[in-house]
């Protein structure tokens, strides 16, 4: 029952960090950008949405790699 549930859980952390990761924007501009050549870096600060999905990606990875350990002792 608890493996189960533990593996119903990293398949729904798996979907959030997938989904955080793709609604970062990203060091150009776009895929507009990186396909018609005009990418730049932009070096600075994340700002707004960005720093929320940062930081959200790297609490459900870290959660998701959790549960992964308990799994394997499972």
């Amino acid at each position: 029952m608890l493996k189960t549930f533990l593996t119903i859980l990293q398949v729904l952390l798996a979907l959030g960090v997938i989904s955080t990761v793709l609604l970062q924007s990203g060091r150009s501009a776009g895929l507009s950008g990186s396909i018609t050549g005009g990418a730049e870096a932009i070096f600075g600060k994340k700002k707004g949405m960005d720093e929320l999905f940062g930081k959200m990606t790297a609490i459900l990875a870290a959660i998701f790699m959790l549960i992964t350990l308990l799994l394997a002792l499972l």
